[in-house]
């Protein structure tokens, strides 16, 4: 049997890929689902499972980061998205699996199978640590944003700021360009470094190196480089002062 953990923030995602899994894969036993990143890392060093099945577009924490915060490595990984989007391009180049969501039973067995035949091999976490290294050397510094007629290219240190409306989002660009793209914030949010790029406010996420002042309040609000003043919700504040590295505004 391979004993398995399940990750996911959603309930009912945690509950239906639990019970296609009962169900369609009966040489896996489901030893604890998690519904935090925080707890997956707990259990995964406590109860050393065989396979791990992984939500990416997790808050706080996404899949990717969780997995650079683990001690205990030697499990076959499984990824579970909501989207066919960039993710996959990294995931596919490291040899790992992964399933879209909605879970369609054919694909779970084949992803089940193939970790199935993986554990029979001797141990390697080699897959796992390729991506975790790809992922910590952050190699990515462009930015690549679809267009009408191809592709356009943008280097990520030149992102001043980046704000929603509806489906689409703006990018403001140290050159004075602005970009609008039909893509929301919270793709932006899993493409960008978390250690430079801030969510201020629902519907605004910053570099933090060009802001240039904050100016105090309930929630506050950030002068950019560029001249253009921004609110911070009361909700992100906290988060937004220790990300810059101030502790005394308030």
């Amino acid at each position: 049997m391979l004993k398995a953990v399940l990750i996911d923030d959603d309930q009912s995602n945690l509950s239906a890929l639990s019970e296609k899994i009962s169900r369609h894969c009966k040489q896996v036993e489901i030893i604890d689902c998690c519904d935090s990143p925080e707890e997956g890392i707990r259990v995964i060093d406590k109860l050393k499972p065989d396979i791990v099945f992984l939500d990416i577009e997790m808050p706080q924490m996404n899949g990717f980061v969780m997995l650079q915060q683990l001690t205990y490595r030697n499990f076959e990984l499984i990824f579970v998205t909501a989207y066919d989007h960039y993710a996959i391009k990294a995931i596919r180049s490291c040899a790992l699996d992964y399933l879209v969501k909605p879970v369609e039973i054919e694909d779970l067995n084949r992803a089940v199978a193939r970790a199935e035949e993986k554990r029979k091999q001797p141990p390697s976490s080699s897959q796992l640590d390729l991506l975790i290294a790809h992922l910590q050397k952050k190699q990515t510094k462009l930015l690549t944003i679809p267009t009408s007629d191809g592709l356009k290219f943008i280097a990520i240190e030149e992102i001043i700021y980046l704000e929603a409306s509806d489906n689409y989002s703006t990018i403001y660009l140290s050159t004075s360009q602005k970009i609008l793209v039909s893509r929301t914030l919270k793709d932006f949010e899993e493409l960008l470094p978390a250690d430079t790029f801030i969510r201020i406010h629902h519907s605004t996420i910053v570099n933090k190196f060009y802001v240039d002042k904050y100016i105090r309040g309930e929630g506050g609000q950030v002068v950019m480089r560029n001249g253009n003043i921004l609110d911070v919700s009361k909700r992100k504040k906290s988060d937004f002062l220790q990300a810059i590295g101030t502790n005394g505004c308030r």
